[in-house]
């Protein structure tokens, strides 16, 4: 399907902003580890401090991979091919085992990270524009109000730009995501008459966020279900979904009676059309562990319905909507902010015979 597709006239691959290198527990103390993501060669290394840094992988002296053999030693990391060593603060190299004076030149790129939520976050930006906004904290996560339980991983062949802009298009809602999550993710069975007898109902409203905010969005949806017809009240639910940044989704859950918590989307691009989609649910302690459990199945199923579309649709730059599509075009506006004039565009795929 990947080598069939046209991919059409796809947006840059990566939008700048932060995104997922890992969980912060995947880098534990002394661990270095390699990292191919967003057209780069990472090492990511923690000091025995416990700080950790995201460097170019590759030593400036004869292309050496840092992360494949390289080890931690003090603040910095040594390559494994001649020792040179290299701060993880700036990339200055500080050490030259066989040389009498390091020249005050050799160094490798540094890329701003941070820990938040448990997770290692790097920022990206094509021009080397240092962050211009930060990753909030989810306070109930810090305090561990709330608990984690459990995650969700996938790989996406579409561009990045294509999974956010699905919280704009409240239309596919009623269509792909109505039917019932017993009819599972498989798009030939899901409208089956076998599980008619439920519906999924939803009610969404998509706007971004004003300045100093207009990195975010929001999307509110009210979802309610009905079995036979009659509306079901234990299934209302109460999602503010709030999009940080071309990456990163904040997806708090509101329960009458089940209670509150939250499902963290990070997507990271990968290749320019292969995204890593990661979902972490974190719920009330209070609460039996298969409630967010099952909020976590039923939001995996309704992904992965989407997958299926994003795995071998095709970029529309100028689709042909109506006016109820409007918010469409104005998330497409939102969104290109994270591009800059010197984002990385694709190769044009010549047609025909010749290769």
């Amino acid at each position: 399907a990947r080598r069939a597709r046209r991919a059409g006239a796809v947006p840059p691959p990566y939008p700048n902003g932060w995104y997922r290198l890992l969980d912060s527990t995947q880098l534990p103390r002394g661990a270095v580890r390699s990292l191919a993501l967003l057209g780069e060669q990472l090492a990511a290394f923690r000091t025995q401090d416990g700080q950790a840094y995201v460097v170019d992988a590759y030593c400036p002296h004869l292309g050496a991979n840092l992360a494949a053999g390289g080890r931690v030693v003090g603040d910095c990391i040594e390559c494994p091919f001649h020792g040179w060593q290299f701060r993880g603060e700036d990339g200055k190299c500080t050490r030259i085992p066989y040389a009498e004076k390091v020249p005050d030149f050799v160094s490798v790129q540094t890329w701003p990270s941070c820990k938040v939520n448990g997770m290692l976050l790097f920022w990206y930006h094509c021009e080397g524009v240092s962050p211009t906004w930060a990753v909030p904290e989810q306070l109930e996560i810090t305090t561990k109000e709330w608990v984690f339980r459990g995650q969700t991983e996938h790989w996406v062949d579409a561009h990045i730009q294509e999974i956010p802009e699905n919280a704009a298009d409240t239309a596919h809602l009623a269509f792909l995501h109505g039917p019932a999550i017993l009819g599972g993710s498989d798009l030939r069975y899901t409208r089956s008459k076998l599980w008619d007898f439920m519906k999924h109902i939803w009610k969404a409203e998509w706007q971004p966020e004003p300045k100093p905010n207009e990195h975010c969005s929001r999307l509110l949806v009210q979802h309610t279900a009905t079995i036979f017809g009659m509306h079901v009240s234990l299934m209302d639910l109460t999602v503010s979904a709030r999009q940080v940044g071309p990456g990163l989704v904040f997806l708090i859950f509101e329960h009458a009676f089940l209670g509150r918590g939250i499902i963290l989307q990070m997507v990271t691009p990968l290749e320019p059309l292969l995204q890593n989609v990661v979902h972490k649910i974190y719920y009330q302690k209070n609460i039996p562990a298969i409630i967010p459990k099952f909020i976590l199945r039923a939001e995996c199923i309704q992904f992965e319905r989407d997958i299926t579309i994003w795995n071998n649709k095709q970029y529309l730059p100028k689709p042909l909507l109506v006016r109820e599509d409007s918010s469409i075009q104005k998330h497409r506006r939102w969104y290109a902010q994270f591009y800059s004039e010197k984002s990385m565009r694709l190769p044009v795929k010549k047609e025909g015979l010749d290769w």
